[in-house]
């Protein structure tokens, strides 16, 4: 493909300080995630001719001006759409619903406490979290990242800086507790994730920004019959993600095109502002997805 937008993820910045390698046969540069065009085909290659607009997951090396893209993982882009919002889709929109749905099985009537509610896994699962039928609540470290969730469909808000989440859900549920809880923090929230949760919850472990080593009491999960459910994208197989991606396109692709959900985009850094872009990631300015533009 000839790449024409990439997006920024979590994984970029910590591949870049050296963890979280790409697995085996994988490309070295960064980048989940591309939008751009077909400039070539294997033999194998079905539905998808030279020229086509097309987006999709990668395991790595989209910061770069081609890439390669399993056929069966690259979607058509929507006419409407530039390749910048349909870089914004992938890793954020698959990862969301894979946890929450797949995983979390999360229902309609449901409530779901979002943590990170302005990053780009958290805005895509506010929305179809929200388009479900479930009750969400979000937690951010910015008033103004607050009221954009709102916009998209949170029905209330936590700044997690001046305020105890755990006490704030209590309040907010009339002391009934959540029925699923997204996390990307880890160690220092997961005793507090499981006390929050009602009897048969689920916690959906996406991220450890803020560690992986903690103590719990193991009495609280088989009390309540809790689930701790951990997943990441990238090691997954090739027949993995396509299903991964098979799913997003029955369910919420079509609801993208009609507009019912949208890519939430913050900035667009050109391809040699890279670092720039990172940097910006890291101080948490962001709600939604940085892109980077290639041309």
């Amino acid at each position: 493909m000839d790449v024409h937008a990439t997006a920024l993820n979590r994984a970029d910045t910590i591949q870049r300080r050296g963890g979280y390698p790409p697995p085996p046969g994988e490309s070295e540069i960064l980048g989940l995630e591309i939008a751009g065009t077909v400039s070539a085909m294997g033999s194998a290659a079905e539905g998808v001719t030279k020229g086509d607009r097309v987006f999709g997951l990668v395991g790595g090396g989209g910061y770069a001006e081609q890439a390669v893209i399993d056929y069966r993982m690259a979607m058509p882009i929507p006419d409407e759409w530039s390749f910048e919002q349909a870089a914004a889709v992938p890793e954020v929109f698959f990862t969301a619903n894979e946890n929450i749905f797949t995983l979390g099985e999360l229902s309609a009537a449901e409530t779901i406490l979002i943590h990170a509610g302005g990053s780009g896994v958290g805005s895509a699962g506010v929305q179809i979290s929200h388009h479900a039928g479930a009750n969400v609540f979000v937690t951010a470290g910015m008033s103004e990242k607050i009221e954009k969730c709102k916009a998209l469909g949170a029905i209330e808000g936590i700044n997690y800086k001046t305020t105890d989440f755990v006490a704030e859900i209590a309040r907010l549920t009339d002391g009934q507790g959540v029925d699923v809880v997204l996390d990307f923090i880890g160690a220092p929230y997961l005793e507090r994730n499981l006390s929050i949760l009602k009897t048969g919850g689920r916690l959906l472990q996406v991220g450890l920004i803020g560690g992986s080593t903690t103590e719990i009491n193991l009495g609280t999960v088989m009390r309540n019959r809790l689930k701790i459910i951990g997943s990441v994208m990238r090691p997954q197989t090739i027949a993995e993600k396509i299903a991964i991606t098979q799913r997003f396109v029955e369910r919420w692709l079509p609801e993208l095109k009609r507009g019912a959900l949208q890519p939430v985009i913050d900035t667009v850094f050109p391809l040699a502002e890279a670092r720039q872009a990172h940097e910006y990631m890291e101080a948490n300015r962001n709600f939604g997805k940085i892109l980077l533009k290639v041309k």
